[in-house]
Order: C-alpha cells, then structure tokens, then sequence
C-alpha cells in the first residue's frame, strides 16, 4: 500500500500537463491572421501615399508656385497681346540680318526644349572645328566691313542647346550690321542693348547677358 500510494501521486503530477493541453480548444493559425493583417496595413501605406504624393502635394506645389510666382511657374512665356511668342528660358532661331542671331543650338530642330543638349565635341574634334569654321565664314558673310574678333558665343553652342542670351560683347558685334540693315542709328542699336542687358544674378553670379528675343522685340517697335 506504501508503495502505490507513492506512485500514484507521481502518475497523476505527470498526466496533468498532457491532459490540460488536450483539454484546450484550438484556435486559428496566427500565421494566417499575421498575413491578413499584414496584407491589410500594406494596402492601407499604399493608398495613403498615392493620395499624398499623386495627388495632394502635386496640388499644394502648384497652388503655392501659382501664388508665389505665377510667372516662372507657367514656363516664363513672353506675350503679344494673346499671343504666346516665346519663353525667357529657351532661346529662337534667327537668320534674318536684320535681327541679332542668337548662340549656335547644337539641338534637332535648333532650340528643341524637348531635347536639350549640347554637342559634346571635344574640343579637338574635327566635326566641331567644322561647325566653328561655318558659322564664322556665315556671319562674316553677313556683315563684310566688321573686322571686330568674333566673340566665342557666337560660334559655339550652350551645355543646354537652349540658351537664350548672349554676352553684350556678342550682341555689340551684330549692331553695326542690324543698324545698317533696319537703317536706322547705330547708336540707338547700342542703347537698345544697353536696355536689355541683365546683370550678373544677385550682382555677382555668372554674367552680363541680353535676352535675344527681348531685344529683336523691341527693335521692332523702333519707328
């Protein structure tokens, strides 16, 4: 009686935990409700984000760039009248001598804003010494009596292909050869660009420079 009286206390201390666990109801896998919730959240970031960043900061950026600069944030256009006749970032091809030619575009078709680039000619390149040599002889050609140096902007195109100013220096060399062609004085010619020739940003980043289509605008209001 000892004996099993001292064992079945043991029996019954090592069936309890086995019988407990076998007594409790399982539940789901928590593997699948991770998932779900998981899968849910993602769902909910992912929305939220698109609204965010699609539609709401798209609108707040505009709306302020509206209100701060409502010039610069259309495309910097230049009007005439209702007419739309250009932009003050993106430069115009001409060849009329009686306009001031703007800085070589090395872009197809010339000042192409969908486009923009440079030649990327090394300056050893034959190709670009070509280049060089024509519009040299062209504005040569153009204006026969200027034995002034031809100034490098006039010969070589921007980083961007879309540059629309020139140095005055540029812009000088064409006057005698406008003001002949418009016969009108060469003086007012060189007032005109004194006119339209902007200062250094800030008054000490980059350079002085006259905004070509600005400048031919105005020379076609001159009576």
């Amino acid at each position: 009686m000892t004996q099993s009286s001292q064992a079945n206390p043991d029996s019954k201390e090592s069936s309890t935990p086995r019988d407990r666990n076998a007594a409790e109801p399982r539940s789901g896998n928590p593997r699948t409700l991770d998932l779900s919730e998981s899968m849910r959240a993602a769902a909910v970031l992912f929305l939220s984000m698109t609204v965010i960043t699609g539609i709401v900061y798209p609108l707040v950026v505009t709306v302020v760039a509206q209100v701060a600069s409502p010039q610069a944030s259309t495309g910097s256009l230049i009007h005439d009248g209702d007419r739309i006749v250009g932009s003050d970032l993106i430069g115009q091809p001409f060849d009329d001598a009686r306009y001031f030619w703007g800085r070589p575009s090395a872009t197809t078709p010339a000042y192409n804003g969908l486009g923009g680039s440079g030649s990327n000619l090394a300056t050893t390149n034959p190709a670009l010494r070509a280049a060089v040599q024509e519009r040299t002889e062209r504005l040569r050609a153009a204006d026969k009596g200027n034995t002034l140096p031809i100034p490098v902007d006039l010969v070589s195109a921007s980083a961007s292909g879309l540059d629309p100013h020139l140095s005055p220096s540029a812009a000088n060399y064409q006057a005698a050869r406008v003001a002949r062609e418009r016969g009108i004085p060469l003086q007012r010619v060189r007032e005109l660009i004194k006119t339209h020739t902007q200062p250094p940003m800030f008054g000490f980043l980059g350079q002085p420079r006259v905004h070509i289509l600005r400048l031919n605008r105005s020379l076609d209001a001159v009576k």
